[in-house]
């Protein structure tokens, strides 16, 4: 392939768009990769497609190679079209279920795994950080069928290393992590300042999970008979916990001038609409009061039902806003979950329900009984780790640019697909779910792989092997583009910047931007049968003779593409 500057379409920006807030969207427009097309979308330009489809064609290679089947499925309509606006459409997981149930008849048929490469909408109400949170993105989604979870098991395993080896092959540094969900499920997080999902890790043991899926470690339980009657105080003015751990000590409540936030117990009214219901029901999360709800968490414990903060306190007066406790919450029906640091025999200073009033030693299991317990507490840098007994968590910032999850039975129930089973009875195959964010991927890259003067491909996903400046005219050019056929016709991927009416300094400026390995300048020194090579990471350049640049080249990118592939899968990575 060889690409001249002086007929692509291409146009580099010297300044930085306004309103781009990332390092991936700001290069990748100035590179002129992408362009905007509308909010949310983008056109993928001619070597912004050639990132995609270096990217797409890696992920092929490593799915194809566990004999995983392509397949492309249509966007799904109702049967009858005044029927669109009220009935889903099918889901990709669906999809390939019905797919399966239509074709395939015997356990003889299974396993099977079938995958696709399509564009995926996004409901993004405010799209930002370009191609990482964009109203689209082209999606690899596979779906494996087993006859048991023995099988199920065993391609969730390989696809999460064929994955492994995929994102290896970006040049992406990932930690895997657990994810969130009733299912078995991780996800992949390329790190990054710029990402918008957090995750925890353990430096002791190396566990590591997003923060909507960490387990609170639980102190024991005690008896909850052993403690003092419950004693209600004035405590007028004290709405918040601050105020509220401020005034106990400087009256000694219950005797004690040593109250912390961490001995409160704070209660946070939320309202929960499941999926086909009507009016939300109210739910309360009871929590120490040094920690605050997070509500991605609450959200993901809750999934399908969405969650908001309640804020009608008008039409609750039985909820006393600022001085509200949990002994109430039975007889008015309500439902009251807590973190599970509050355990039965906890004691607590918490509100009485009264206004300007709070209670002294409210006890887990005496004064309440909680419905249940619910991850709903911010995690914090620091927490004990709930994988062992000695470490501390961290929390590190990243963009999930994969997944592999165990979807079990849940679809194929559904759609009733059952098989042939050994015996001649009907088995039910159990599925798994596994998918990587390709166009995100190529955000995720550019994120990584940047300096201050532009983009640094790793060589396997580089739009072209090497990028030719000419420094000059005439012989230069010509023997540019003579030396650009040469290595094109050796099998290289070749982007020649012919173009005559911009000077040599742009031109090198516009190679630093574009992020090519390897650019080669055809200058001065041509007249001495010299050209340099430029190493766009290391900033290395070396004076190599005209003849024999071509076979120089050949060798190492032929090099690096075969240690590319054969390394990861030699090595297992």
């Amino acid at each position: 392939m060889l690409l001249r500057m002086s007929t692509l379409l291409h146009r580099t920006l010297r300044e930085d768009p306004a309103d781009a807030e990332v390092a991936s969207d700001r290069l990748l427009l100035r590179a002129s990769y992408v362009r905007r097309a509308a909010s949310g979308g983008y056109a993928w330009l001619p070597l912004g497609k050639l990132v995609l489809d270096r990217i797409t064609a890696i992920v092929r290679d490593e799915v194809t190679a566990l004999g995983d089947q392509e397949v492309h499925f249509p966007t799904l309509l109702p049967a009858d079209p005044k029927d669109a606006g009220h009935l889903p459409a099918p889901t990709p997981e669906e999809t390939a279920a019905l797919l399966v149930k239509d074709l395939l008849t015997s356990y003889r048929d299974l396993p099977v795994t079938l995958f696709e490469i399509r564009t995926t909408f996004r409901g993004e109400a405010r799209p930002r950080a370009g191609a990482l949170r964009g109203r689209e993105m082209l999606t690899e989604d596979g779906y494996s069928f087993d006859l048991d979870p023995a099988g199920l098991r065993a391609a969730y395993d390989r696809h999460r290393e064929a994955y492994r080896r995929v994102f290896t092959r970006l040049g992406l540094d990932v930690t895997v992590v657990h994810a969130p969900g009733g299912s078995v499920a991780e996800e992949f997080l390329a790190t990054a300042p710029a990402g918008e999902d957090t995750w925890v890790e353990c430096p002791a043991c190396h566990h590591a999970a997003r923060v909507e899926a960490v387990v609170t470690r639980a102190p024991a339980a005690a008896d909850p008979g052993t403690h003092p009657a419950t004693e209600v105080h004035d405590t007028p003015e004290t709405p918040t916990i601050a105020s509220l751990v401020d005034l106990a000590n400087t009256r000694a409540l219950a005797g004690r001038t040593d109250w912390t936030a961490a001995d409160t117990l704070k209660n946070v009214v939320l309202t929960v609409r499941r999926p086909g219901s009507g009016e939300p029901e109210l739910l309360v999360v009871g929590l120490p009061g040094d920690r605050d709800v997070d509500l991605t968490r609450v959200g993901a414990a809750l999934h399908p039902a969405t969650v908001a903060v309640f804020d009608d306190w008008s039409a609750h007066p039985e909820l006393v806003r600022g001085y509200l406790g949990p002994q109430i919450l039975a007889k008015h029906d309500i439902r009251y979950l807590v973190d599970p640091r509050v355990v039965t025999g906890s004691t607590w200073l918490t509100g009485a329900n009264e206004p300007g009033r709070h209670a002294t030693d409210v006890v887990c299991g005496r004064d309440f009984v909680p419905d249940g317990t619910i991850e709903a507490a911010e995690v914090r840098p620091g927490d004990p780790c709930p994988a062992c007994d000695d470490g501390r968590l961290t929390m590190r910032r990243g963009i999930e640019v994969g997944h592999v999850r165990q979807l079990g039975r849940r679809i194929t129930d559904a759609f009733a697909v059952d098989v042939l089973g050994p015996e001649g009875k009907p088995v039910r195959p159990t599925m798994g779910s596994y998918g990587i964010g390709l166009s995100r991927a190529v955000a995720a890259v550019a994120e990584q792989h940047h300096d201050d003067r532009g983009l640094v491909w790793p060589a396997a996903v580089a739009p072209c092997d090497v990028h030719l400046v000419v420094a000059g005219k005439g012989p230069q050019l010509e023997a540019a583009l003579d030396l650009g056929g040469r290595l094109a016709a050796a099998g290289l991927r070749v982007l020649v910047d012919d173009r005559t009416h911009v000077s040599a300094g742009v031109k090198f400026t516009d190679a630093e931007l574009i992020g090519v390995p390897r650019a080669v300048v055809v200058g001065r020194r041509l007249a001495d049968g010299y050209v340099e090579l430029r190493d766009r990471a290391t900033g290395e350049r070396t004076e190599l003779p005209v003849e024999g640049v071509v076979e120089r080249l050949r060798d190492e990118v032929g090099a690096t593409r075969r240690d590319e592939v054969g390394a990861t899968r030699r090595d297992g990575v």
